[in-house]
């Protein structure tokens, strides 16, 4: 429906227009009743609906309608799906539609700078290609069902401890290449309604009065066109948030930011102008949501619930199976090991915490899925409300496995380890879940581990199982979901979306995590997760991209349909799949771009295509992939803009960050030409680099004692090339001995940079 928006504006007061900038209460915003100006609502997600009962706490946390709990985006972006993602989205935006929600607080799309970030589980990688790429997904399921999305947190939000104060230092390539990256194709491909901007300072400026974020970049730069909404209780200073692009301030201040907008329009600090933009961003959002409701909308609960089942599913990572031991059979006896068998940890902690609409026993599905053909036993093995082994429930579970052929041990981090709020400390299970694991070891050597957990941990006990299933936080149908899998009736297809290390001090920020008082220094740089493990020749103890299959999966015939291309166009890379199995399953089919040569300090390699192939036994499929200039390019600082190099790159195809079995050469060539500016400081090798400069170097050392010196053979001749190659200029003039003048560089550098 038109509307003349433009109009209301010019009928508010400047006070309204100024309480149109903040919330009405905790989840609602601000209308104008006079105008038809309806309020509507937000809410929590982003793995399932949050709607706060109207009986509920004021701070929100606790007593929400039933919502389909979905498996947290730890999980799903393990399933590099991005139409499961899309699905995943579509059900969450008919839920809002039926508890009249308008916008959806999420995706979280921050980069897991450390695995030690006690928010992890909800975001979706390290690598920001894979985090961009599902949560635009995620976002255009929501919004197709006429309901908004908030993309957060923006930006440089990699960390729990001192969230709400803390400074992250990142220098300008870094930010670029890693932190925003993860944002920028969600919001230029999904356009969100809203962003959430973070609580933290981002260089030395809160995010949510940072205009080079929340205007230079994600407005101008990017084109977003909802508005940006204050994280809860993220806001500062009101009026310098709303002057740098934050329109909305959520919860509620009371009017106490609405007054301070007033004064600085009042004292001219702030132009009524910059108000009216905000307000015309506000309105046109909110009469989105109100054009696109579905009154008496509702949905399809069990249907949902399946959807969640075959989410966890397809999420789950098969991290080891020795000797096949997976898929179980459905007979003997089978002993299920651990507290989490029947107190399944399937969410996160704070914000994002979902009340199921239903929730699945482990132990039961796995009971209904072997069934009558097997023996399932149980032993609790640990307490989950402590760490301290229970040498009873310890003896009892020894027995347990004794007595069955196999024993599956459910193992992982309580709730109590990893929430919103807090950052972990180590990477280690309870140590009572450690011992219950070796002691069963002792006892049963056919042992299948299961863990529940949003983030990696260490595994020193690994050598004593023989399969692990890493299950992250599956949601409600994860019993089911686990069952299939363990039983064979679905075959795992989920990849680790982020790197697994042997030990915590692997990590690339460790020294610099969570950093000293407020400030955080992110001096690892660009060398987040594996590619900081690929730079260093660290082995973790499971990669990037890592995930086993019950088949395996040949590749070949890759082809690049160009052999070289300028940086304006396009190159299609393809390669077939093959099922060399006996069952089908599905392949996450990898592509990393490495720069060969480059001037400047790049990663070895850079994810840059992913696509997952359902396969059937014997059936093989071509896999396409459309590489463009962001493909190949870095964010050149000196230039504002991304910017590639012209020359050869490595195309590498595989199934994972450490298994590419494919790999192909392309020649790029830039369109941008790089303009050096030379001075009495540039260097004998910076000129010799440079075509126009290359001749005119080699007449002048041809003028210096250097030129008989570098001409003759032997180390001497080595020695002196490499000196001369770092000589600065006006060191030529000094040692030509009157040869070459100082009037004579200065000639030499006006033709150079004119």
């Amino acid at each position: 429906m038109a509307r003349d928006i433009k109009g209301l504006i010019a009928q508010m007061t400047l006070e309204e227009k100024a309480g149109m900038c903040s919330g009405l209460d905790f989840w609602h915003m601000k209308g104008i009743e006079r105008l038809g100006i309806p309020s509507i609502m937000l809410t929590d997600g982003p793995h399932g609906l949050r709607k706060q009962r109207a009986s509920g706490d004021h701070l929100g946390l606790f007593d929400s309608v039933p919502a389909t709990c979905f498996p947290s985006a730890a999980g799903l972006a393990s399933s590099w799906d991005r139409d499961l993602a899309r699905k995943v989205g579509v059900a969450l935006g008919e839920e809002c539609q039926a508890e009249e929600v308008a916008v959806l607080l999420g995706p979280g799309a921050n980069i897991k700078r450390s695995p030690l970030c006690g928010r992890n589980f909800e975001y979706f990688s390290e690598d920001p290609y894979l985090s961009s790429g599902m949560a635009s997904s995620h976002i255009q399921g929501v919004q197709s069902q006429g309901v908004g999305t908030s993309l957060k947190h923006f930006a440089a939000n990699n960390q729990e401890h001192r969230r709400m104060t803390g400074n992250s230092v990142v220098d300008e390539r870094t930010l670029r290449e890693i932190y925003l990256a993860s944002f920028e194709l969600a919001v230029k491909e999904a356009q969100p309604w809203t962003v959430m901007c973070s609580y933290n300072k981002v260089n030395g400026t809160y995010a949510s009065e940072n205009e080079y974020l929340l205007t230079d970049i994600l407005k101008d730069e990017w084109g977003h066109e909802g508005f940006v909404v204050s994280d809860w209780g993220a806001v500062n200073e009101r009026a310098d948030g709303l002057a740098a692009g934050l329109e909305l301030e959520m919860p509620s201040s009371g009017g106490a930011g609405d007054r301070k907008v007033v004064e600085a329009v009042r004292s001219g600090k702030l132009s009524e102008e910059k108000l009216d933009r905000a307000v015309e961003r506000l309105l046109n959002i909110i009469f989105m949501a109100v054009d696109n409701k579905k009154t008496g909308a509702s949905y399809d609960m069990q249907a949902h619930h399946q959807l969640a089942r075959e989410v966890a599913r397809e999420s789950m990572v098969l991290l080891k199976n020795e000797g096949d031991i997976l898929p179980l059979l459905k007979e003997g006896h089978i002993a299920v090991i651990g507290e989490f068998a029947v107190k399944p940890r399937y969410q996160g902690g704070g914000s994002s915490h979902i009340k199921p609409t239903k929730l699945e026993d482990i132990r039961e599905e796995i009971m209904k899925s072997a069934g009558s053909g097997a023996k399932v036993t149980y032993a609790q093995g640990y307490d989950l409300q402590s760490d301290v082994p229970d040498e009873r429930l310890v003896e009892e579970a020894k027995q347990a496995a004794a007595q069955a052929g196999i024993a599956v041990i459910f193992a992982g981090l309580p709730d109590r380890y990893e929430s919103e709020g807090f950052d972990r400390s180590h990477l280690r299970l309870p140590d009572n879940q450690i011992k219950l694991i070796q002691a069963v070891a002792e006892m049963q050597s056919n042992i299948v581990l299961v863990l529940s957990n949003g983030a990696p941990i260490e595994m020193p006990w690994l050598g004593s199982v023989k399969a692990v299933l890493e299950a992250y936080l599956g949601g409600q149908a994860l019993g089911g979901a686990i069952a299939d899998l363990l039983f064979g009736d679905a075959n795992p297809c989920g990849k680790l979306a982020e790197t697994f290390p042997q030990r915590l001090e692997h990590n690339p920020s460790q020294l610099n995590f969570p950093g000293e008082g407020d400030l955080v220094e992110y001096k690892e740089g660009l060398f987040v997760g594996y590619r900081y493990y690929d730079a260093k020749h660290i082995e973790p103890l499971f990669p990037f991209g890592f995930g086993l299959s019950y088949t395996t999966f040949e590749y070949s015939n890759l082809v690049i349909d160009k052999n070289s291309i300028r940086d304006d166009e396009q190159v299609t890379v393809s390669l077939n799949v093959k099922n060399l199995g006996s069952r089908a399953g599905k392949e996450i089919v990898q592509l990393y771009v490495h720069d060969i040569q480059s001037s400047v300090i790049r990663p070895v390699k850079e994810l840059k295509g992913f696509a997952k192939v359902d396969l059937q036994p014997g059936e093989t499929q071509t896999v396409s992939f459309a590489l463009d200039k962001r493909s190949f390019a870095y964010y050149n600082v000196g230039l504002k803009d991304w910017h590639v190099e012209t020359g050869d790159f490595e195309i590498g195809v595989g199934g994972s960050s450490q298994d590419i079995v494919l790999k192909g050469t392309l020649q790029v060539q830039s369109t941008v030409v790089v303009k050096c500016i030379y001075s009495r400081n540039s260097t004998v090798g910076d000129l010799s680099a440079d075509p126009r400069g290359e001749a005119i170097i080699r007449d002048w050392i041809r003028q210096t004692p250097f030129g008989a010196m570098a001409s003759e053979e032997g180390e001497g001749s080595e020695m002196m090339a490499a000196m001369m190659k770092d000589m600065p200029l006006r060191g030529l003039v000094g040692f030509s001995g009157g040869a070459l003048t100082e009037e004579d560089l200065d000639e030499i550098l006006k033709q150079l940079n004119g």
